[in-house]
């Protein structure tokens, strides 16, 4: 009931040449663990619905879940933003780039998409 994000992305060499591997710093529900290693990923579901028929029940869920990368440098969070969007882009489609931005308590410069994933039942 959920899109795949965490098994698509840690099945991707590129991804886990940057997030790690044990574990893989991409975390649900937009929240990492106080001290994680940088840089990290986090997800969140933002907004989704059934495929609705008329005389058949749903066979797909359609969500959109938000990513944000967190790294030291610009240039960390954008070369994991790309390699995230690599290892996703066959499975799913990105439809939002939402800016980047530098978090004004701890520094860390963050980079943003959104991505609409068809999970099918």
């Amino acid at each position: 009931m959920n899109p795949p994000i965490f098994q698509v992305c840690a099945a991707d060499t590129s991804v886990t040449a940057l997030l790690g591997t044990g574990p893989v710093r991409l975390f649900p529900f937009g929240e990492a663990p106080h001290g994680v290693t940088l840089p990290y990923a986090v997800w969140q579901t933002i907004t989704g619905l059934p495929e609705n028929y008329l005389g058949q029940t749903p066979d797909i869920d359609q969500y959109t879940i938000q990513i944000d990368v967190y790294a030291d440098r610009g240039s960390a969070a954008r070369e994991v933003a790309e390699s995230l969007r690599n290892a996703i882009e066959p499975h799913a489609h990105i439809v939002g780039w939402n800016g980047e931005s530098t978090d004004p308590d701890t520094g860390h410069k963050r980079y943003g998409f959104d991505v609409d994933w068809f999970v099918h039942r």
